[in-house]
């Protein structure tokens, strides 16, 4: 899994050595602080949009609003496709150094931006998140996912749980749950904070336990990276969607280019056969729809 990169970009927000080491240990990476405050501000802005155009529409069938029957009656718990949700702060975060340091340290120059969501948990919603696996594949690369904290996510409070190593073979979600419970062997709580980063492989066991009385807003914008040799070689999506996954990330790099100089910007060293040609056309860029995914490992799915 050679990552076709050298440690010299320290300064753009590559991983370290030791960093990546870790990673492909434990499959999972916290990384305090990551996103500055500003941007940080205009991320939880652009959630309260994305959180209000949802409420004003409710639940559709196919929307990108997702929507859960609780106890406490229906809440919203997904936004997918952020990127055309008419707020630009999606871009800059994706074009951000803090965030694609990480890809091209984990992925290599050539890192493709598969997937963008924000998951939150509602004021009062402590509803668990099962045992489970993202995407289970032949892990020829790294597929992973770039967890960014706009809200604290407190110790006993509904915080992630993970299981350090579990990334390296599929499992049976079922049988965990129903034998461990949530005492599930190995498993350690990790608490965030807002701003913080955490990089989760997409087959390490993760999950987050129920939670009962007054829960706070939580609120947490996933973005999934792969390498492009893997989607060439796996799949699941044509090498056309994947120029246009590709076509974002010009964008991406100039909004961001709006908000800080040069010094802060990444440099983006795709390999020239994969180079978008560029394209103004940014309704279409922005919503990529997927399609088809990667199956992952849940108890409901069986």
């Amino acid at each position: 899994m050679s990552t076709g990169t050298t440690r010299t970009d320290r300064d753009l927000g590559m991983l370290t050595e030791e960093q990546v080491a870790q990673f492909d240990r434990d499959g999972y990476l916290v990384l305090e602080q990551r996103i500055d405050p500003e941007l940080l501000d205009r991320l939880r802005t652009a959630s309260e949009r994305w959180m209000a155009d949802g409420r004003a529409r409710g639940p559709v069938e196919g929307g990108d609003w997702l929507f859960a029957q609780r106890p406490s009656g229906q809440v919203m718990w997904r936004v997918d496709y952020l990127h055309d949700k008419g707020e630009p702060a999606s871009l800059e975060l994706l074009g951000s150094r803090a965030v694609l340091g990480i890809a091209a340290s984990l992925a290599g120059p050539d890192f493709v931006p598969t997937y963008e969501s924000m998951v939150l948990k509602a004021p009062g919603d402590g509803a668990a998140v099962p045992w489970h696996q993202d995407a289970v594949h032949a892990r020829r690369h790294r597929l992973f996912n770039v967890d960014v904290y706009l809200d604290d996510s407190r110790s006993g409070a509904g915080a992630l749980h993970v299981v350090p190593g579990s990334q390296l073979r599929r499992t049976d979600a079922c049988a965990l749950a129903e034998e461990h419970g949530w005492a599930l062997p190995g498993a350690i709580e990790v608490p965030m904070r807002a701003g913080d980063v955490l990089v989760h492989d997409d087959m390490i066991v993760h999950g987050s336990p129920p939670t009962t009385g007054s829960a706070a807003l939580r609120r947490t914008i996933y973005l999934e990276f792969r390498p492009a040799a893997s989607i060439l070689e796996d799949g699941p999506w044509p090498r056309e969607w994947m120029a246009d996954r590709l076509a974002l990330l010009p964008h991406a790099l100039r909004e961001r280019a709006r908000w800080v100089g040069p010094d802060e910007q990444f440099r983006w060293r795709i390999s020239e056969e994969l180079r978008p040609a560029g394209s103004d056309d940014l309704e279409v860029q922005l919503r990529v729809v997927h399609g088809v995914h990667t199956p992952g490992e849940w108890c409901s799915a069986g």
